[in-house]
């Protein structure tokens, strides 16, 4: 189940909120460090983190699920945001570069449609990131904060996830090594946990990253199947002939 929309605006007004929204933007950086020219589209709760390519990408907008709530973003100019069912994407057939998927995965209800609705509107070669609790970091056990909530996910588990729907896993990142505390002597150390986390306890993150490119070559489009390519086709035997109509 979602996370409410006001649980996870209060959060990000937090100095732990902020802190960890710092963190998760800079290694999106470095998974994505541009989006020149591409329409990037957040899924879940994504507005905290498109911020920093709005000045570059030719479009940039968040969807929110139903379930969730929806908050306006930005707070300045005209509204990116759009409220949504997840499993029914408001969106053509190949007309999105980029996914982020923040706050989402964890908590639908709809696992397999929403990630087959992002397979569907994708470019070909479009590009899924999917941030994650990680099932072994601290955050998942910290109800405090939104990735205390919903089904965490090691590393194994997500790319398997994402190939059961048709992705291709990419590359994997991790963020949030900081404990998932308030304190702000803890805080300010932030930096040096995450050097610290990156080079020797990657499998305690407190968030995992994967990258996932679309597998193009055993995926059809829902709404592109058609009464003719569902037919079913059977054997004729030898020497029968086909009956006109039997089509």
């Amino acid at each position: 189940m979602y996370t409410d929309i006001t649980t996870l605006r209060d959060f990000y007004q937090t100095s732990l909120g902020q802190v960890a929204r710092r963190l998760i933007r800079r290694r999106l950086r470095e998974v994505w460090p541009s989006a020149r020219g591409l329409t990037l589209v957040g899924i879940g709760y994504a507005s905290p983190y498109l911020r920093p390519y709005r000045d570059e990408a030719e479009r940039v907008f968040a969807l929110m699920p139903a379930s969730q709530g929806v908050g306006y973003w930005p707070a300045e100019g005209p509204g990116l945001v759009a409220l949504t069912d997840e499993a029914e994407l408001p969106l053509a057939d190949l007309s999105v570069d980029r996914v982020l998927l923040i706050h989402g995965l964890e908590g639908t209800e709809q696992l397999r449609p929403m990630l087959r609705e992002i397979w569907r509107v994708l470019a070909g070669d479009g590009r899924l990131l999917a941030v994650v609790p990680n099932r072994r970091g601290l955050w998942a056990r910290a109800e405090w904060t939104p990735f205390g909530h919903g089904y965490p996910y090691s590393v194994s588990q997500l790319k398997q996830v994402l190939r059961d729907t048709l992705f291709v896993p990419e590359r994997t990142a991790h963020a949030l090594f900081i404990p998932p505390v308030r304190s702000r002597f803890a805080l300010a150390w932030a930096p040096a946990w995450e050097q610290i986390g990156l080079r020797w306890f990657k499998t305690f993150a407190g968030v995992t990253m994967i990258e996932a490119s679309k597998q193009l070559f055993a995926g059809v489009s829902r709404r592109a199947m058609t009464a003719e390519s569902r037919r079913l086709i059977l054997p004729v035997p030898g020497g029968a002939t086909q009956v006109r109509g039997s089509r």
